[in-house]
């Protein structure tokens, strides 16, 4: 249905070697980034995913303030492990450990970290194990 997101942050650098770690252990990177120069407003943008953007932090405007939650998919639970614990690694604030989330259906395995501005970031595994 969403072929992708993006949002405003407050400090690009910090959010872009922020992203660049928590994305990682789920198999996403750094596709491209896009400088003042293309932009020619002076911002700048990074999009990462896997083959494409996907996801999308910039400058440009008033960053997006808390109250954005984004889950992202995790292709099995390691992953969703491994999320959490590069995420707190690089300065991520705990909104919940890795575990499973009943509430939501018998398998949903997710964890839950607050990025640098705020944001309600999620890496979740639907599959049993």
């Amino acid at each position: 249905m969403i072929d992708h997101l993006g949002f405003t942050v407050s400090d690009f650098d910090r959010s872009l070697a922020f992203y660049k770690t928590v994305l990682a252990p789920l198999g996403h990177g750094l596709v491209m980034e896009v400088t003042p120069e293309m932009t020619g407003n002076g911002s700048r943008h990074a999009g990462f995913g896997t083959g494409k953007p996907d996801f999308w932090i910039g400058t440009g405007g008033e960053a997006t303030r808390h109250g954005l939650h984004v889950a992202l998919v995790a292709e099995n639970r390691a992953a969703v492990d491994a999320f959490y614990a590069a995420a707190i690694t690089a300065g991520a604030k705990d909104n919940g450990p890795p575990g499973i989330r009943t509430m939501y259906h018998p398998n949903y395995y997710g964890a839950f970290v607050i990025d640098p501005d705020g944001h309600n970031l999620e890496a979740v595994c639907h599959k049993p194990e």
